[in-house]
């Protein structure tokens, strides 16, 4: 092996699941700056918000973990963005009457090309 490659900080680490409170003991290098007590040793606790204890692939439920509210923001960009096509959609119709009435009244006012060339 090459010396000065590995990490220095290998160690055993505690990894808490935040939806259902299971533990996992494992070896690792994460950074960690609590610490829990398992069978009277003390080891670094890092908390993850989703594991194979509560991920709905590995338990078989369909259920919606969103822990910083991204479904949330996604179904408010989502209904903004079907209320402003529906507005727009809305005043397409009269913006061309109204590009219309205006090419009319233009057309009715303006002397026409053969007039002009009398």
């Amino acid at each position: 092996m090459k010396q000065g490659i590995h990490p220095t900080n290998y160690r055993p680490v505690v990894f808490q699941d935040l939806n259902d409170g299971t533990t996992f003991l494992t070896r690792s290098t994460a950074e960690a700056e609590e610490t829990i007590t398992v069978d009277g040793v003390e080891y670094p606790l890092v908390k993850v918000h989703i594991s194979s204890s509560s991920h709905p692939f590995f338990t078989g439920e369909e259920r919606i973990v969103d822990i910083e509210g991204r479904v949330d923001k996604f179904k408010a960009r989502r209904e903004a963005a079907s209320k402003a096509r529906a507005e727009k959609a809305a005043k397409a119709p009269k913006a061309k009457k109204a590009a219309k009435a205006e090419a009319q009244k233009l057309g009715a006012e303006a002397p026409t090309a053969d007039a002009a060339e009398q």
